[in-house]
C-alpha cells in the first residue's frame, strides 16, 4: 500500500497515472502535479477513480518540498523534464522520500548525456536509507532489464550489445516529435558515440547508417547510430561487454526537416538576441511544433524496441534478440496516448510498483540492470508490454 506523487503531466505522465490508477491495492493514493494544474485536472477527468492534483514548479526545490510534505508520498515519480532531475532528488533527500525517473539529468545549457551528476547522489541517498531508481522507461529502462535478463539466463558472457529502436508509425504532420520536442531534438543532434574495447568512439550526429530487418511484418528500415544514456550504465554494471551501440530509425522526411532547421539555427540551445531581448531558438521551435500529447488520435503503426546481443553460452557462440512491439492505435484506445508515451509510462509504473512492493529495494542510487530482472520481466506482458525472444 503506497502513496505516490507523480510530477509531470505530459504524454508519459498521463500514461503513468492511468496505469497506477488501475492498481488501487498498490497505489492507494495518487497525486499528479505539474507547472500547469489544468493539465493535471484534464488527465484526472479521464480516470475511473479520483486522484489529487496540484501545481508545482519542479525547478523550485522549496516548493517541491512543501508539496511533498503536504502529500506525504512513499515515492516521487519524476516524469517532468530531465533538467529537473537534480532538483527533485534534492527535494526527496530533504523529505525522506524514495525517487524514480525515466531519463538522466541534462544541463539546460549543454546537450550532455551522462549519469555522473546523479550517481554522485548515491552516498547521500544511502545515508538517508532511501532508494533512487534511474531510467525506468523503455530505453533506458526495459532495454537495461532485457540486457540483465539475458546476462542472467541466456549467456555466460555478453560480448556485443546493439539496442535498436524503431518507430514505424505515422502521425500525418509535416514535422513533429513523438516526445518533448526540445529533449528529442537535443538528443538527435548530439554527437553519436558507442563503446568498444574499453573506450568511447565518437561520430558526427547521425553519420553512421545501417539497415535492419524488423520482425512481425514491420520489415527493413534504416537505422542511425546515436548515443543513449543506458550504454553508459550497462557497460559500467555488466562486465565483459566489448561493444555497445544504440540505433534509432528516422524517416527521410524527419531528417530533411531537421537538416533545414539546423542549417538556419533553429536547433540552437544558446540564447540569441531578438527584438531587444533574447530567445533560445530550440525553445521557440518547441512552442511552434505539435504537442506530442496531441498525436495520439492520429498516429498509426507500431514501434519495435529491442536488444540484439552476441555472446557465449556453454562455451559456444550465441546470438539473441529480445524485443517488444507496440501498436499506436491500441495504446490510444487504452490510455489515450500514442505508443512512444506508452512504452515509457508503463515501465515507470512497473518500476514504481517494484519499489513500493519491496521486490526492488536498496539504499542509494540504482540503474535498472543492477536489480533482479525477473519480477520486472514477469510484469511487462501483464501491463501491456509483451516481449519476444529469438535465439540462434
Amino acid at each position: 500500500m503506497a502513496k505516490v506523487l507523480i510530477i509531470g503531466a505530459g504524454g508519459v505522465g498521463s500514461v503513468v497515472v492511468h496505469k497506477c490508477a488501475r492498481e488501487p491495492e498498490v497505489f492507494t493514493e495518487i497525486t499528479l502535479a505539474s507547472r500547469t494544474k489544468g493539465k493535471c485536472d484534464a488527465i484526472a477527468a479521464q480516470l475511473e477513480r479520483p486522484i489529487r492534483t496540484a501545481e508545482v514548479d519542479a525547478d523550485d526545490v522549496d516548493a517541491t518540498v512543501k508539496l511533498i510534505e503536504a502529500v506525504e508520498p512513499d515515492l516521487l515519480v519524476n516524469v517532468a523534464l530531465p533538467y529537473q532531475d537534480l532538483n527533485l532528488m534534492e527535494a526527496c533527500l530533504r523529505t525522506g522520500t524514495d525517487y524514480l525517473d525515466t531519463a538522466n539529468y541534462e544541463p539546460p545549457d549543454s546537450a550532455v548525456f551522462e549519469y555522473r551528476w546523479q550517481w554522485e547522489y548515491h552516498d547521500r541517498f544511502r545515508e538517508r536509507g532511501l532508494m533512487a531508481l534511474l531510467g525506468s522507461g523503455f530505453d533506458p529502462g526495459v532495454t537495461n532489464v532485457f540486457t540483465a535478463h539475458a546476462a542472467k539466463h541466456r549467456f555466460d558472457s555478453i560480448e556485443t550489445l546493439d539496442i535498436i529502436d524503431a518507430n514505424a508509425g505515422d502521425h500525418g504532420h509535416p514535422f513533429a516529435t513523438n516526445f518533448n520536442p526540445e529533449i528529442n531534438i537535443r538528443e538527435v543532434t548530439a554527437r553519436g558515440r558507442y563503446y568498444e574495447d574499453g573506450v568511447w568512439v565518437h561520430r558526427e550526429p547521425l553519420a553512421v547508417k545501417d539497415r535492419f530487418e524488423f520482425p512481425e511484418g514491420i520489415g527493413p528500415m534504416s537505422i542511425y547510430l546515436m548515443y543513449h544514456e543506458e550504454l553508459e550504465s550497462l557497460v559500467h554494471h555488466i562486465p565483459g561487454i566489448k561493444r555497445a551501440r544504440f540505433w534509432m530509425t528516422f524517416s527521410e522526411n524527419y531528417l530533411k526537416h531537421l537538416e533545414v532547421l539546423r542549417n538556419v539555427g533553429m536547433t540552437r540551445i544558446d540564447p540569441v538576441p531578438y527584438d531587444g531581448g533574447e530567445v533560445i531558438p530550440l525553445r521557440l521551435l518547441k512552442s511552434l511544433l505539435p504537442d506530442p500529447a496531441s498525436l495520439g488520435p492520429v498516429t498509426k503503426g507500431r514501434t519495435c524496441i529491442g536488444c540484439l546481443i552476441h555472446g557465449i553460452k556453454d562455451g559456444r557462440p550465441r546470438d539473441y534478440y529480445i524485443y517488444n512491439i507496440c501498436d499506436h492505435q491500441a495504446c490510444y484506445a487504452e490510455v489515450r496516448s500514442q505508443a512512444i508515451s506508452y512504452t515509457t509510462g508503463v515501465p515507470a509504473m512497473i518500476g514504481a510498483m517494484m519499489m513500493v512492493t519491496g521486490k526492488w529495494r536498496g539504499e542509494g542510487v540504482f540503474n535498472m540492470e543492477q536489480l533482479d530482472p525477473d519480477p520486472f520481466m514477469e510484469a511487462l506482458p501483464r501491463y501491456g508490454l509483451p516481449w519476444t525472444e529469438k535465439i540462434w
